[in-house]
C-alpha cells in the first residue's frame, strides 16, 4: 500500500521524459486509497494503441491499462508511466439474439451489456457487483460472480477474442486456437496485450425477476454451512457477514439465495426484461437523491458506530424473506448507493480478498476476524460467495468459498494495516488459499509465487516474454506481485 507526495510524483514525472504536459494527470483506485501520476492516453481504435506501443517505445515508459477503474488496487496504476483509458472503445460489433452470441470491444460496461441483451431475453452469465466495469478489466481479472459455482468465471463464457501484442501483431485465441494465450490473458492483468474484440455467449432468461431468499445464520460455521448447502439448489448464493462481531456471534450474517424463474412463471416476461423495468432508482424514498447518501454515511465511519450498524441490520435480518427481484437490482448492490466509497473519508478504503478451500475456511477466516479485532482494525463489511476451481493460468478460484472484507484506510493506521494484511497472507497461504488481483493492494512476489505455484508464474513470464519482448506492458500491480 502506498499513497506517494504530489508534488515529488509530478516532479519525478516531468524529469525522466518529455511528454505532453496536458496528458499529465493523477489516478486513483476505485477505494481512493491508492493513486499515481501517469500520463493518460485514450484509444478509439487498434491503429491508436499501436501508435502508443511505439511511443513509449521509443521514450522508454511503460504503458499500463485501464478500463473504469473499478480495482481496488493498484491494477490500473502506473507511476511515472502511461495509462491507456480503453473506455473509448466501446462498441457493440454484433448481437445475436437467435444464438445469444455477442461481440463487442473491451470498454463496452456491463451495464451497456445487459441493457442490449435483456430485451431480447438473456443476461450475461457472470456479473460483477457493480455494472460499471468494462469487459477489457473482466477478462483482465476474469471477474467471478454470485454463481462462480455453478456458472464459473466469465472467462469459462468466451468463445473467442482478438488482441493486439505490444508487438504490433493481432492475435485471435480461443480455447482450441492459442489456447496457451487464451487461458493467460484471461486473467492476465492486462499483461500480455490488449483485447479488441470480445465474443461472448449470454444466459437464455424468461423473466427479468429472480426469486431470492433472504435468511439469517447466526455464526460462521452455519453461515459456510448454509452456502455449501445452497449451491446445488440456486443459481446465485451470497452472504453478508458482521466483520465485527466477535465470540459466539462471528461470522453471523445473512444469506441471499436465488434462482432463476422458469418459462411461464412470469405473467408479464416482456416488461419485466425491458430496461425502465430494470432500472435502479436514483432516488430514496421517491425525492431524497442516492448521489448525496455518502455525506450522510461517512459519520458512522467509526468502528463502534459501524458495529451497532451492523447489529442493527442483523437483527432485520433475523425475519425470513422471499420474494422476486430484479436482475439489476439483485446483482449490483455496490451501484446501489452512487459514491459510496467516498464515505470511508479522505484515506479511502481497500478491500482484502481471500479463496480457501472448504475444509480449512471455518478455521482461517476465524483466525483473520479475531486478529482484525485485536488490532482494532475491524473490517467494516464482510461478502461470502461460494466457488469452484477454473482453468485459467492466474486463477484466484478454489473448491471453498470467499471472503471479501473492507477497510477504512487513514494515515495513521496505513503501515500497521499493511503489517496485519501480510499477516492475513500467511493464513490464508498456510490454509492453501488463493488471493485475487483485482482486490488485495499488499501481495507480495513470494506471496504470489506460493498462491499460483512456481510453474504458473515461470510459464506467465515465459509468455509475456513472447507477446511483450520489450516488456511495454507493466502496472504498479504488475511490479509488486511479480518483482519486476
Amino acid at each position: 500500500m502506498y499513497h506517494p507526495n504530489r508534488q515529488t510524483a509530478l516532479k519525478k514525472l516531468m524529469t525522466t521524459a518529455t511528454l505532453p504536459y496536458e496528458r499529465l494527470t493523477f489516478l486513483e483506485n476505485f477505494g481512493h486509497s491508492l493513486r499515481a501520476a501517469s500520463y493518460l492516453y485514450k484509444p478509439t481504435n487498434a491503429e491508436e494503441i499501436g501508435a502508443v506501443f511505439k511511443f513509449a517505445k521509443q521514450n522508454n515508459l511503460k504503458v499500463a491499462l485501464r478500463g473504469a477503474g473499478r480495482s481496488y488496487n493498484d491494477a490500473a496504476l502506473n507511476g511515472s508511466g502511461i495509462v491507456m483509458d480503453l473506455t473509448g472503445m466501446n462498441k457493440i460489433l454484433d448481437w445475436n439474439p437467435e444464438s445469444g452470441l455477442i461481440t463487442a470491444e473491451p470498454g463496452v460496461t456491463l451495464e451497456k451489456l445487459w441493457h442490449i441483451v435483456l430485451p431480447d431475453g438473456w443476461w450475461p452469465p457472470v456479473v460483477s457487483g457493480t455494472m460499471t466495469t468494462t469487459l477489457g478489466g473482466c477478462l483482465g481479472m476474469n471477474i467471478h460472480g454470485k454463481n462462480n459455482f455453478r456458472m464459473g468465471t466469465i472467462g469459462e463464457h468466451v468463445q473467442e477474442f482478438t488482441a493486439l501484442l505490444p508487438t504490433g501483431a493481432e492475435i485471435t485465441c480461443s480455447p482450441s486456437l492459442n489456447g496457451d494465450l487464451f487461458y493467460a490473458m484471461i486473467s492476465g492483468m492486462g499483461m500480455l496485450g490488449v483485447f479488441t474484440s470480445i465474443t461472448l455467449k449470454m444466459k437464455k432468461m424468461h423473466s427479468g425477476f429472480l426469486q431470492v431468499r433472504a435468511y439469517p445464520v447466526s455464526n460462521l460455521k452455519t453461515h459456510l454451512k448454509a452456502i455449501l448447502d445452497d449451491a446445488p439448489e440456486y443459481d446465485y448464493t451470497v452472504g453478508w457477514l458482521d466483520s465485527m462481531a466477535g465470540g459466539s456471534g462471528m461470522g453471523r450474517g445473512q444469506i441471499h439465495a436465488a434462482k432463476y424463474l422458469h418459462e411461464g412463471e412470469d405473467p408479464e416476461p416482456k416488461k419485466t426484461m425491458q430496461v425502465q423495468y430494470q432500472t435502479l432508482p436514483d432516488k430514496m424514498f421517491g425525492f431524497f437523491p442516492k448521489s448525496s447518501i455518502h455525506y450522510f454515511m461517512t459519520p458512522f465511519q467509526i468502528a463502534p458506530l459501524w458495529a451497532l450498524v451492523n447489529t442493527a441490520k442483523y437483527v432485520a435480518s433475523l425475519r425470513e424473506g422471499n420474494y422476486r427481484q430484479s436482475h439489476a437490482a439483485f446483482h449490483f448492490l455496490l451501484d446501489y448507493v452512487p459514491n459510496w466509497e467516498l464515505a470511508y473519508g479522505k484515506g479511502g478504503l481497500i478491500q482484502y480478498q481471500s479463496f480457501v478451500p472448504k475444509e480449512t475456511a471455518e478455521a482461517a477466516w476465524t483466525e483473520l476476524l479475531n486478529l482484525s479485532i485485536k488490532r482494532h482494525m475491524p473490517s467494516y463489511l464482510g461478502v461470502t460467495k461460494r466457488h469452484r476451481p477454473d482453468k485459467f493460468l492466474l486463477s484466484h478460484a478454489v473448491d471453498g468459498f470467499s471472503l471479501a472484507l473492507d477497510f477504512r484506510v487513514t494515515d495513521g493506521s496505513r503501515p500497521k494495516m499493511a503489517q496485519m494484511l501480510q499477516e492475513f497472507d500467511k493464513i490464508i497461504l498456510e490454509a492453501g488459499g488463493r488471493f485475487y488481483f483485482a482486490k488485495n493492494s499488499e501481495t507480495s512476489p513470494e506471496t504470489a509465487e506460493k498462491f499460483l505455484g512456481k510453474e504458473a508464474v515461470t510459464r506467465f513470464k515465459a509468455l509475456k516474454k513472447r507477446t511483450d519482448p520489450n516488456n511495454l506492458l507493466e502496472s504498479d500491480l504488475y511490479r509488486r506481485v511479480f518483482g519486476e
